[in-house]
């Protein structure tokens, strides 16, 4: 077999989130083809144990100093001169100073953005926006960015070149056995059943969701099932106590294998202060769930028209009063599960994805 080319991919944490589980997907799906060292600024690699046995990888701990965005330039270029990658993929704000450390380049890079904390939430930072412009624009560092959000930021506010900017879609592929599992579960129709799939941070606004939530089960029986961990855990468990609804909120906690779980829902939320095209919201519509979700990133360009009533301005008042209209219009969803299963199917499936990723791969 030809040597596999190495990447070297530097994150800022390696713990499951979108980022994160687009490179196990990718990474499950192109096998031995390619060699891959992940290193992570916190040295966390929980989400190594979704990679399969076939996926060819090292994690590298590194001694990480906290501080300005240089401070590691110098300890960052050594490992790259060490490690001679075939290619440096630096992903999101938190691992620009791998950027920083390639300059002058050592070995191709590519930048990936994903989206933004909740600093940078509803306005770019003019320090990152000049860090960006500087680390990625001038040496013509290649960025890709998951959503036409982010390309718009990156072209009109870092100002960086149309050419260098490549939007690639996150992709989704479920396993037919989960499809079948749900097409055969028992229903209770008596008891909906509301989920998500996120990690439990700011941004993420999950008590947004169970708010809104507490609405909902005033009125009838209904669950929350919530999977995903993160440091929000314990305010979130308060919370839901302090609204009288601890028993009907479910905390699943981090999943290796979150889709066990979603295929249990009737409907999908995603309460997010921002995003840019999240996965979790596609496999919910890949499954055939119908969403209701806040109206940011291309949230809005994802789901079809005929389900934009599920869609609602990232606050509390609008989301609740969208997830309230989206179940007392229950007898629409099997037309919202069909158009969006068919829009992930079309548009956001893992294959047409992997294709994309695997040119950027070999660049």
């Amino acid at each position: 077999m030809p040597t596999p080319r190495v990447l070297l991919h530097a994150f800022s944490t390696f713990k499951l989130g979108g980022p994160q589980a687009r490179f196990v997907q990718l990474a499950n799906a192109f096998g031995p083809q390619y060699r891959h060292i992940v290193v992570a600024m916190d040295n966390c690699f929980d989400a190594g144990a979704r990679l399969g046995p076939q996926v060819n990888w090292q994690p590298l701990a590194l001694a990480v100093k906290k501080g300005g965005t240089l401070a590691n330039r110098g300890a960052f270029r050594q490992v790259l001169q060490a490690q001679l990658p075939h290619l440096l993929l630096s992903y999101n704000w938190g691992a620009i100073e791998w950027a920083a450390a390639n300059w002058p380049q050592v070995v191709p890079q590519v930048h990936v953005e994903d989206g933004f904390g909740p600093e940078e939430a509803t306005q770019q930072l003019p320090r990152r926006v000049w860090m960006r412009r500087a680390l990625l624009g001038w040496p013509g560092v290649p960025v890709v960015v998951a959503s036409r959000q982010l390309e718009r930021i990156a072209t009109q506010v870092w100002k960086l070149p149309a050419s260098q900017v490549q939007f690639i879609p996150n992709g989704v592929a479920i396993d037919p056995a989960y499809m079948e599992k749900r097409r055969l579960a028992p229903t209770n129709k008596g008891i909906l059943t509301i989920g998500t799939v996120a990690g439990l941070r700011p941004e993420k606004n999950i008590a947004r969701l169970i708010k809104a939530f507490a609405a909902v089960r005033a009125t009838q029986p209904a669950r929350l099932i919530v999977v995903g961990g993160g440091p929000e855990l314990a305010v979130l468990q308060q919370l839901a106590s302090s609204l009288g609804v601890a028993a009907d909120v479910e905390f699943a906690g981090y999943l290796p294998d979150p889709i066990s779980r979603l295929i249990e829902f009737d409907l999908f939320a995603l309460s997010s202060d921002t995003e840019q095209l999240p996965i979790a919201m596609l496999e919910a519509m890949a499954c055939g769930i119908p969403v209701v979700a806040t109206r940011v990133g291309d949230v809005a360009q994802i789901i079809p028209e005929v389900a934009q009533a599920g869609l609602a301005e990232p606050t509390d008042g609008a989301f609740a009063s969208a997830l309230q209209g989206a179940i007392q219009h229950r007898a629409l969803w099997p037309q919202w599960s069909h158009a969006g299963q068919q829009r992930a199917n079309e548009f956001y499936s893992l294959v047409v994805m992997q294709r994309h990723w695997q040119q950027a791969f070999d660049i």
